[in-house]
């Protein structure tokens, strides 16, 4: 949990701000909710290992000796937006889309960009079942990222019920599944022996585990093959050519399973829609991508940079979660950007704008002496008045001393209202990254400024 100094303010900012003004243009409303939720609520929602990540709070005064915990600060934004619908359903329009940028906390090992308060850049949209959610979000968070200056990302896309098929097909347990995914989720962290391993510790049967394992090194070769192929003018794009060969080598080996088969046909729709935004460019089917959140129920995503480990964000559909809550099923599919893994890349890479390592004003005003501080403070309220930001010296020191201390700030402008100028109406303005310093009518300073910033 870290400290933010006003220079990492200005990026976060910076990042939200173009987030929130992307989501806004796809129809998304905002949402606030509570930082603490009853420990039930969350309970249970994350698979075995988010259990033991979430910051449980005590019961407090006489039942604190207990050791219980009633309350919980909140693992992410999904969770409590299903309560928000199950308990305001009657007040929410029938699809409802919004957007939530708020903190959350985990007990996690910290690690770059990895840490226990963090804030997540959620967009869900909620009351339907058609696979047009899952396009439109794909081509959000895209936008979101183009915009920020990220031109090289893959947005991994799988389905929960083609993990099922695949599963059952490679002769997992049904009972073994959740196991089975829980291992499968690390394999582009631990690699193929690594999940073998954990596969076998998890009693899922060697022969089994085999046979999953290849058919996603099978995934690998075939991703080579595309790569290598000859490129001609005739030839789709590389992903686009990529997801078609997947996509025939998942309906190969799932063969006629039914939830296996659906969630095949559900990705080949998203990536048709997709194509109407362009975004489908930018997909990638990985039918090796997992994500431990046990609430999805249909679509997965997630979005990789070259040269990073872990996600810049990623989602999914999430069908069942609002009827945990309400008793009926509320069709919702969501997604999230990491807001402080996108602001280490982009601090690291020297994305951000010059203009944020600005200054935290556009002119400072001096104070001349004791007798013209009131003249000073009403200067600094006509300049603002005018939209400046302006910074008012507050001591009546030598000018020498005001002027350095505009310099290390790196405000630009500084106002000087000495005696003669206060009796002609005069203000001295001086630039202080060119040095020069003339003197402007006052009922002229504030468009002065503005002409030369």
């Amino acid at each position: 949990m870290r400290d933010f100094l006003p220079a990492d303010v200005r990026r976060r900012e910076y990042v939200i701000g173009v987030i929130k003004e992307v989501y806004e243009r796809y129809g998304f409303e905002p949402l606030e909710t509570p930082a603490v939720e009853n420990i039930e609520t969350l309970m249970g929602k994350y698979g075995e290992e988010g259990n033991q990540l979430i910051f449980k709070i005590l019961k407090r005064g006489e039942h604190e000796k207990t050791g219980e915990a009633d309350l919980a600060l909140r693992y992410d934004l999904t969770v409590p937006l299903a309560r928000v619908v199950a308990e305001y359903k009657e007040k929410l329009p029938k699809f409802f889309k919004r957007y939530q940028i708020q903190p959350v906390w985990r007990a996690d090992r910290p690690a770059r960009g990895r840490f226990r308060e963090f804030y997540q850049c959620d967009v869900d949209a909620l009351g339907s079942r058609s696979v047009i959610v899952e396009a439109e979000l794909c081509a959000a968070a895209s936008e979101a990222l183009l915009k920020l200056g990220f031109n090289n990302f893959t947005i991994r896309l799988n389905h929960r019920q083609v993990l099922t098929g695949v599963l059952d097909a490679a002769g997992v347990a049904a009972e073994r599944h959740a196991d089975a995914l829980v291992a499968l989720d690390k394999l582009d962290k631990i690699g193929r022996e690594g999940v073998e391993k954990e596969l076998m510790e998890r009693g899922i049967k060697v022969e089994a585990g085999d046979k999953l394992l290849n058919f996603f090194a099978g995934l690998v070769e075939l991703e080579h093959a595309v790569q290598l192929a000859p490129l001609d003018e005739k030839r789709e794009p590389e992903s686009v050519a990529l997801n078609q060969a997947t996509l025939g080598r998942l309906v190969e080996f799932v063969g006629d399973h039914e939830l296996g088969a659906h969630g095949i046909d559900e990705l080949r729709s998203i990536i048709t829609f997709a194509e109407a935004s362009g975004v489908n460019t930018r997909i990638r089917i990985d039918p090796s991508l997992a994500r431990g959140l046990s609430y999805y129920t249909g679509a997965i995503m997630e979005i990789n940079v070259p040269d990073l480990a872990g996600s810049l964000g990623g989602g999914g559909r999430y069908d069942n979660l609002v009827g945990m809550f309400s008793g009926q099923n509320v069709p919702a599919c969501g997604f999230s950007l990491g807001l402080e893994r996108i602001i280490v890349v982009m601090s690291e890479r020297e994305m951000f704008p010059e203009t944020l390592a600005a200054t935290p004003a556009d002119v400072m005003v001096t104070i001349w002496n004791e007798e013209s501080i009131n003249d000073s403070i009403a200067l600094a309220t006509e300049l603002r008045d005018a939209g400046l930001r302006v910074d008012l010296y507050t001591e009546a020191d030598k000018l020498g001393k005001q002027f350095k201390y505009a310099s290390s700030r790196g405000i630009q402008f500084v106002a000087v209202l000495g005696e003669d100028e206060r009796k002609q109406g005069l203000i001295a303005l001086k630039d202080m990254t060119t040095g020069e310093q003339k003197t402007v009518a006052r009922d002229q300073l504030a468009a002065t400024i503005e002409e030369n910033l």
